[in-house]
């Protein structure tokens, strides 16, 4: 894992400027299209209330979500979904800590930083799009060359992602995501079966939009849909070392499957 995860690093590092490459690849002599610079680093405003809860976002979707309406949970999703919420009461809290599978070190899944109080930058190239977590330095790659997802390919923590333009839109479609994930920070649970479509879109220079299908008839009864509303970051803003397991360390707390231990 430590030399994957720095092999990606070391890959990204290799790019003198994503934003200067995409602006050497985005428009070749000849062509019509040009590719959408998705690029910079984004965040959400996160406003909170007096005790601290994160508040709704202005179109009333929880801040820790995707979606003002409960998504059409299976039966057996809904109990895993209110095993995860156990004595939390209030909808706008994630869920509970001892069934939090990031808590234990996992990493979050391809959606799930998306409903974090973290940045996340976005890099580009013609050929691949790299997403760059603050939380854990995850880093999520989007292939852009023309590739479709190969048969056999194993279930991993963030899926396997392939992207094409629609004007300027940037398409994704991502198969193949570890179900010990979880969907969002709420506790929405997913099975292996889950397909994702995300369209990425710059409404203008500072806003960027991203809308979510989730596709599941394993754990939810017909497919349902998010979005979410990110700003640009100002420039020369970088985003900091946020390792969570080594807070926890420092905290004098263990991992052991979904639960903390006292040392």
């Amino acid at each position: 894992m430590r030399s994957a995860f720095l092999g990606s690093i070391l890959v990204i590092l290799a790019f003198p400027s994503a934003a200067g490459l995409l602006a050497q690849t985005a428009k070749q002599p000849g062509t019509a299209k040009s590719i959408p610079d998705l690029s910079g680093i984004w965040n959400r405003s996160a406003g909170r209330t007096a005790d601290g809860i994160f508040d709704d976002d202005a179109s009333g979707v929880p801040f820790l979500g995707f979606t003002k309406q409960e998504p059409p949970l299976q039966p057996a999703a809904m109990e895993i979904y209110k095993a995860n919420r156990k004595d939390v009461t209030d909808r706008r809290l994630k869920g509970r800590d001892d069934s939090d599978p990031s808590n234990s070190c996992f990493p979050p899944g391809p959606t799930r930083i998306f409903t974090i109080p973290r940045p996340f930058e976005i890099r580009q190239t013609a050929q691949v799009v790299y997403i760059l977590s603050e939380l854990d330095h995850w880093v999520r790659r989007i292939y852009t060359d023309g590739r479709t997802h190969p048969d056999g390919y194993p279930v991993t923590w963030m899926g396997h992602s392939i992207g094409k333009h629609d004007g300027s839109t940037l398409v994704v479609d991502t198969t193949d995501i570890d179900d010990k994930t979880w969907i969002d920070t709420l506790g929405h649970p997913h099975s292996d079966a889950l397909h994702l479509v995300e369209r990425y879109r710059r409404v203008n220079h500072d806003t960027l939009e991203i809308e979510f299908t989730f596709d599941d008839p394993k754990t939810y009864a017909r497919p349902w849909t998010g979005k979410k509303v990110y700003q640009l970051q100002p420039p020369g803003y970088e985003m900091k070392e946020d390792i969570i397991c080594e807070q926890y360390r420092k905290l004098g707390l263990r991992t052991e499957g979904y639960e903390f231990i006292k040392k």
